[in-house]
């Protein structure tokens, strides 16, 4: 069985004693040690994909496929960045720059299948040649350099001839390695992978995989420390982890009593016609919190989408909205009721309990408490590269 052994701030692999007595399991589990860019993750995870489906050998072009289609959703549909960005507001990683670049020369949806992203890679494969190379040029050597310590030889880093002829040395004379490497340049490089360790991964795959996703968030946890819920980023996410029913009811109660509008037509919200919809997107909070929610005409939602909308106007008409519901919630017990109904699902920020909805605040308290709670969440969405909404767009 595979465990995450924590010692001394570190996480180790720990795979079943069979597999220690011929495969160095301690150097796998360096292979994502000390990385300077995401892709390192991405690298191993993709050959974990491979290997786990049965093939013995493989190209750096399809692991390359492979890691743009893992990463794509996270980039694309969350905005996380791989590796930070730098102080030109340029993107570091350089998987990144391949999703971004495919973007622009496709219409795929950031919530694209991976068999349409590769679809699209394939049909782009000329434009897309340069910066997929560029992921080929260091890591699928240096993953390997945790077992590189048991030679008697210092690696060539200088050269792929010999670094290459290096690891076929390794695996032969030395421990067998996961994977060594064919003689064929760049994209066309052959992985072909032992035996061995393809069983060791096939047998592990689910586990293995966890681990890396662990590395993984740690890393994108620290180049993205506005972001919450980044664990949930990472894959796409079913839709219905998404719990606004009893919100709707809430909302439902209340329109029974008051009219409500729109916060971006102004007109009244009608019966039926109208979603329970998040002001700061669902995306970039990852949760459904009572006071980031609004009724709003369904024929808007899906123009809205994934994007913010304009702060001013639309911030204050949202917290008017919210404040007719607040104002409701303490003159009728039963929408009270309803409110207590949101506890479960959608009243979990403490600010939200103790000080937002708690009795007896007018209207300048309740709106200045909730803009001092969103904004810093809103400006945190708009750094991260979440759009803009341009409502005047809107027919």
């Amino acid at each position: 069985m595979v465990g995450y052994i924590a010692s001394q701030g570190r996480h180790l692999l720990n795979i079943e004693a069979k597999y220690y007595n011929k495969l160095d399991i301690e150097a796998f589990s360096q292979m994502m040690k000390d990385p300077s860019y995401c892709y390192k993750f991405y690298w191993l995870e993709a050959v974990v994909h491979i290997v786990s489906g049965g093939k013995n050998e493989t190209t750096f072009d399809e692991i390359i496929d492979e890691m743009i289609a893992n990463a794509w959703y996270s980039v694309r549909e969350f905005h996380i960045h791989l590796s930070g960005i730098q102080a030109d507001g340029l993107v570091r990683d350089g998987l990144e720059r391949a999703i971004l670049q495919l973007t622009e020369l496709s219409d795929l949806p950031a919530n694209a299948s991976k068999i349409e992203i590769k679809n699209a890679i394939r049909k782009h494969q000329t434009d897309l040649k340069k910066v997929k190379e560029q992921l080929t040029n260091m890591v699928p050597y240096r993953a390997l350099a945790g077992f590189f310590t048991k030679s008697n030889e210092v690696p060539d880093w200088g050269s792929v001839k010999r670094i290459t002829a290096y690891i076929q040395k390794v695996n032969e004379l030395v421990t067998p390695l996961p994977y060594v490497l064919g003689e064929s340049s760049k994209l066309k490089k052959e992985v072909h992978f032992h035996p061995d360790w393809a069983a060791m991964i096939q047998d592990n795959t689910v586990n293995i995989l966890g681990w890396i996703q662990y590395e993984k968030v740690k890393w994108l946890q620290n180049n993205n420390p506005e972001v919450p819920g980044l664990i949930y980023k990472l894959t796409p996410v079913d839709e219905k982890m998404r719990k606004l029913s009893n919100v709707r009811k809430l909302w439902q109660g209340i329109m029974e009593v008051q009219e409500i509008r729109d916060v971006f037509t102004g007109q009244l919200v009608k019966e039926k016609q109208y979603d329970i919809d998040h002001f700061i997107p669902w995306s970039f909070v990852m949760n459904d919190e009572l006071w980031n929610l609004m009724p709003m005409d369904s024929s808007l939602n899906s123009s809205k989408n994934n994007k913010l909308p304009k702060w001013e106007p639309f911030f204050e008409i949202f917290a008017g909205n919210q404040f007719i519901m607040y104002k409701k919630i303490y003159e009728k017990p039963e929408l009270h009721k309803l409110f207590e109904a949101c506890y479960r699902d959608n009243l979990h920020s403490i600010w939200a309990v103790r000080e937002l909805y708690t009795a007896g605040k007018g209207k300048p308290e309740f709106c200045h408490i909730l803009e001092k709670n969103m904004q810093p969440v809103y400006d945190s969405a708009r750094r991260q590269g979440y759009e803009i909404w341009n409502r005047d767009k809107v027919q």
